[in-house]
């Protein structure tokens, strides 16, 4: 008997040993996966959010599809103003004598190359469409609209991706959780996202610490 629960008891104990060190080393791994991949997507809508505020800023809606958010890059261009305050006397007709207006006069300086401005000499914002997940091709969700707010029409843009295309080679019940996660240093929801269609925001679903990263 003991010739024969001896083995047997050796293959338990490398069996509950092989999954307690997965059950540690798992997770671990999984953050560290996670954190580096969410840090790519994040710096690419990051991209993405500077041309579409560029793109409202110059004709005062944002884009509904990346197609025409690329040709916007390609050829619009900002125009660069110099505002002044200045001041000249008018005669009034009710108390009639001279009273001082003051006034702000703006001045057009010349214009600047969207492209160059946000991107320099780089020509990656043509595919900014394009998720950067390694071992899959898949492109961001985007979408823009005008809605409602106090009266007042205001237009808003979201783009977005899902945590399980991101995440697609991942530990399935740890991804199920980090779709839960309601945090507030964590990527709340099954998706990350730049931006509201309900919302006045262009603040995107992650904490701080991804802004950081973004920044290196």
């Amino acid at each position: 008997m003991k010739k024969f629960l001896l083995p047997v008891l050796w293959i338990l104990i490398v069996f509950f040993g092989y999954k307690l060190y997965n059950s540690i080393y798992e997770p671990i791994q999984f953050n560290k996966v996670k954190t580096e991949r969410y840090a790519d997507i994040i710096r690419s809508l990051k991209d993405i959010g500077s041309a579409q505020i560029a793109h409202k800023s110059v004709t005062g809606y944002y884009a509904e599809d990346f197609k025409r958010l690329i040709e916007f890059i390609d050829t619009a261009q900002y125009v660069i103003v110099e505002k002044r305050d200045s001041s000249y006397l008018e005669y009034d007709r009710v108390y009639r004598i001279d009273m001082l207006r003051e006034v702000q006069i703006v001045d057009t300086l010349g214009f600047a190359s969207v492209k160059d401005s946000l991107f320099g000499d780089s020509d990656h914002y043509t595919s900014m469409a394009k998720a950067p997940i390694k071992g899959i091709d898949t492109t961001f969700s985007m979408k823009a609209d005008v809605i409602d707010k106090n009266g007042y029409q205001v237009p808003v843009f979201e783009v977005s991706i899902a945590k399980e295309l991101v995440l697609h080679d991942q530990n399935a019940y740890l991804l199920e959780q980090e779709k839960a996660t309601v945090s507030v240093d964590g990527v709340n929801g099954p998706a990350i996202i730049l931006g509201s269609l309900s919302e006045v925001s262009t603040n995107g679903n992650w904490p701080t610490i991804y802004d950081a990263g973004t920044q290196e």
